[in-house]
């Protein structure tokens, strides 16, 4: 068989592989604290302060409104200035104190941020059973983050039981709210039939969802399904502007898949030399590919040379994890000269 159509019998095949087969970053984490939200009703003075990064006058608007009105949303305003040393001396057990304050006043915001004290130990002992807690108070109320966070400890299942029809129905909070990573998070439920019945076409609408707003996993995935018609629609063109614009962020896997796109030009215009510069940085980036490294080999020499000076400054930027072939060049000696008279 000809290397060509070696290329495009292997690329179905390549594609097709989720982006999940390939090495991936560490499960998400709890996210970190965000900014409290600003009240409802009349305008919030000190949080506006806050959002222009004018804390000084953030601080002294929200002791104020403590002071006045005992207001829930200052005190987690003020216990945010104090976590992140913001116009006052960084003191994690006053931020506490506040946080403590405003979630006995239902504030979710505060619930959320005490939650993250807790579970990193900030201003006490790590507790991760009060974390949890707090976690599952704040989801009640509507918080986002919360509900995304309290999903994973979910499907951690060592300090909540372990629930995958919960952590789907908290995914499901959070993804219809709009956050990408809890869109990204249930598209895999549905797609592996976890916590919720097994539904292709669910995880491509929620995989399109969390792409268009620019979520680099789900750009893969969905490029993936619309190379493959899978729950949605075949569309190879629209699998390669997707592969394109996670490949430009640096991930590895949608560098491969362009490449191959390019080598065979499926649902973008054969390009040699585009193959061989974006084949380049993935392989630079941990992705090894022997078929497209033999393609590669067996490519006119000016096309190959094209794109390793195209790869060149873009594998310069990062800090390669795989093979390249720019090695660091050994550190020059400079030979003494005899000083002359």
């Amino acid at each position: 068989m000809s290397g060509q159509r070696l290329v495009v019998a292997l690329l179905a095949a390549v594609l097709s592989v989720p982006a999940g087969a390939q090495p991936r970053p560490p499960a998400p984490k709890p996210a970190a604290t965000q900014p409290p939200a600003a009240a409802t009703g009349e305008p919030d003075i000190a949080y506006a302060e806050y959002q222009r990064g004018n804390y000084g006058a953030a601080f002294k608007e929200a002791t104020r409104r403590v002071e006045e009105k005992s207001d829930p949303k200052s005190m987690t305003l003020l216990g945010e200035l104090y976590a992140e040393g913001l116009a006052v001396t960084n003191d994690d057990k006053k931020a506490a104190d506040w946080y403590k304050l405003a979630v006995a006043r239902g504030d979710r915001e505060a619930m959320f941020a005490l939650a993250m004290f807790r579970m990193g130990g900030r201003g006490g002992p790590i507790d991760r059973p009060e974390a949890a807690r707090l976690l599952a108070e704040a989801a009640k109320l509507g918080h986002v983050v919360a509900a995304y966070d309290l999903a994973l400890l979910h499907l951690e299942g060592q300090i909540v039981r372990p629930d995958p029809a919960r952590a789907a129905e908290l995914m499901r909070m959070a993804a219809d709210a709009g956050n990408p990573q809890a869109q990204y998070a249930l598209a895999t439920f549905y797609k592996e039939g976890r916590g919720v019945t097994k539904d292709l076409d669910e995880a491509a609408r929620l995989l399109g969802l969390a792409a268009r707003s620019g979520h680099t996993d789900s750009e893969v995935e969905y490029a993936i399904a619309l190379f493959n018609g899978t729950g949605i629609a075949k569309n190879e063109s629209a699998a390669g502007g997707y592969f394109l614009k996670a490949a430009q962020k640096n991930n590895p896997v949608a560098q491969n898949r362009l490449a191959w796109m390019y080598a065979t030009g499926r649902g973008i215009k054969a390009e040699p030399v585009e193959a061989a510069r974006w084949h380049l940085i993935a392989k630079a980036g941990g992705v090894d590919d022997q078929p497209l490294d033999e393609l590669i080999r067996n490519m006119k020499p000016t096309d190959r040379a094209m794109g390793e000076n195209k790869a060149k400054p873009w594998i310069a930027r990062m800090n390669p994890v795989g093979s390249t072939p720019f090695p660091t060049p050994p550190a020059r000696t400079i030979k003494s000269q005899p000083v002359k008279p």
